[in-house]
């Protein structure tokens, strides 16, 4: 029961970020508003690329190491992963957005990343 979960977890992960990379290049400036923090009208979108090209190969990687090398380097990439969400929460507080967002979005998936990882571990 425990390697299902973990591994259906760790999919589940890296397929969200890859998604929200996806979105980032399609529709950069709705994802920055989901982010926590909404792109400014005259801003520069080469940011938004760069946040979208960042989490889509995040999502790669992540499914890449689970198919070819398995769980424990997976699990070695969620541990470090982990610190992308944890300093996402402090861009959205200090760039202006809500502690709902910060925490809510960001921290909290920090900390499923990081059971993901323990998940991972352990199997």
């Amino acid at each position: 029961m425990l390697a299902p979960t973990a591994y259906g977890l760790a999919v589940l992960l890296d397929l969200m970020i890859l998604f929200i990379g996806c979105r980032f290049l399609v529709v950069p400036r709705p994802a920055a508003a989901a982010y926590g923090v909404p792109a400014k009208a005259d801003g520069d979108p080469a940011y938004l690329t760069v946040k979208g090209l960042r989490d889509g190969a995040y999502g790669l990687i992540g499914l890449a190491l689970l198919a070819f090398a398995g769980a424990h380097a997976e699990a070695w990439f969620m541990l470090l992963v982990a610190l992308v969400p944890l300093g996402d929460t402090v861009v959205v507080l200090r760039n202006g957005g809500t502690k709902a967002a910060a925490f809510g979005i960001h921290f909290a998936t920090a900390v499923v990343v990081l059971i993901s990882a323990a998940l991972l571990f352990a199997v």
